[in-house]
């Protein structure tokens, strides 16, 4: 009798470990068949477009794709750090937790196309490889390429037997030609914050929701950064994010959304709906603000930044129930290595970048 009891306990727990396992099987199915149905669709017809997006790539593969895009801008075969990407989420299901795996799809990819072959070639016959390249260039297309900064003069041999006087005056700013990361952390540098991955966390003022962004914890008053360059889209009071900045990115795919800004003195001065911004520009300041259909009141008890990133592939995807949000934590982990150096205007009290940048094709 015993022995039959045992088997008995065999038996079911094995069924328990076959249910769990078809569990996740057909929940894995129902992603597969999501992603399926939102592949490469980019056409002209009503509806054909894409409809959702899971970005989860970590911050050292976003790290990793880069510096090979950086490194290699000049030579022979110029690798794009998105495109690694898409082969990497191709080989990998869009799974980036395992750095190992990660790497060795990302070594594999620049190998064989510095050794000659075609990203044709490379990802023939890879199903949801368009649809990535399509995804990660809505999300990361703004965020490398060519760009001028100014930086400081080297001094000359006759400046360098200046008067101690005359040596304290600021320095001569010059502009110099680069390529590489023009994308910059939204909080100013030098300025202290703390932040976790808080994606999806639930929320209930006004009604039962998920967090749809990324909260960054600082002081009152931080100058907060314009990420990437682009148009101001929305500019005032909303009950929910306080003083708040919605930019949109010139190839129209991001709408940057900054929140819960400063009370009183939210934002940069002559920062208006319409305005043209640029990447590492001070747009405002953070605060705690929100929570209110009052306008200018602070019910927010942590002083903080709500960043987002909403990707729209379709002007129908702007507001409504259609809206892709993406968690931007591992994104602001890679910008933590570009942030914009800022200087205090006493006189307005306002805050402004200290090397101004341009892109290609502006005035």
């Amino acid at each position: 009798m015993e022995k039959v009891r045992i088997f008995r306990r065999l038996l079911l727990l094995e069924g328990l470990l076959l249910a769990v396992f078809l569990s996740v099987f057909l929940y894995k199915g129902k992603d597969l068949e999501k992603l399926a149905e939102t592949a490469g669709k980019t056409g002209d017809q009503q509806g054909d477009f894409i409809k959702w997006v899971d970005f989860q790539v970590s911050a050292s593969a976003l790290a990793k794709a880069y510096e090979y895009d950086r490194d290699s801008w000049q030579a022979e075969v110029h690798l794009n750090w998105i495109e690694l990407l898409a082969y990497t989420a191709a080989e990998t299901g869009g799974d980036f937790s395992s750095g190992n795996q990660v790497n060795a799809c990302l070594e594999e990819a620049a190998d064989r196309l510095t050794q000659g072959e075609t990203i044709e070639e490379l990802t023939e016959g890879m199903k949801y490889y368009d649809y990535y390249l399509e995804a990660y260039t809505a999300v990361l297309g703004g965020m490398v390429g060519e760009y001028e900064i100014q930086v400081e003069a080297e001094p000359s041999l006759g400046n360098q037997a200046q008067e101690p006087a005359q040596a304290e005056r600021e320095p001569e700013l010059v502009w110099e030609k680069r390529y590489g990361l023009k994308a910059f952390l939204p909080v100013a540098k030098n300025f202290p914050y703390s932040d976790y991955d808080d994606f999806g966390v639930s929320r209930s003022y006004g009604y039962r929701r998920q967090h749809l962004g990324h909260d960054m914890m600082g002081q009152v008053g931080t100058p907060i950064i314009a990420v990437e360059s682009g148009y101001v889209e929305a500019l005032g009071w909303n009950q929910y994010g306080g003083w708040r900045i919605g930019i949109r990115s010139f190839d129209q795919k991001r709408y940057y959304y900054y929140a819960h800004l400063r009370q009183g003195f939210p934002y940069a001065l002559n920062l208006e709906e319409g305005s043209r911004v640029q990447a590492g520009d001070v747009i405002g300041y953070m605060g705690h603000t929100g929570y209110s259909t009052k306008e200018d009141v602070n019910n927010i008890d942590q002083t903080h930044l709500h960043f987002g990133i909403q990707l729209i592939f379709d002007e129908s995807q702007k507001e409504g129930d259609s809206e892709i949000w993406i968690d931007c934590y591992q994104i602001v982990k890679f910008l933590y290595r570009n942030r914009s150096e800022c200087a205090r205007d006493d006189a307005t009290r306002e805050w402004h970048r200290v090397y101004e940048m341009r892109e290609p094709g502006e005035d």
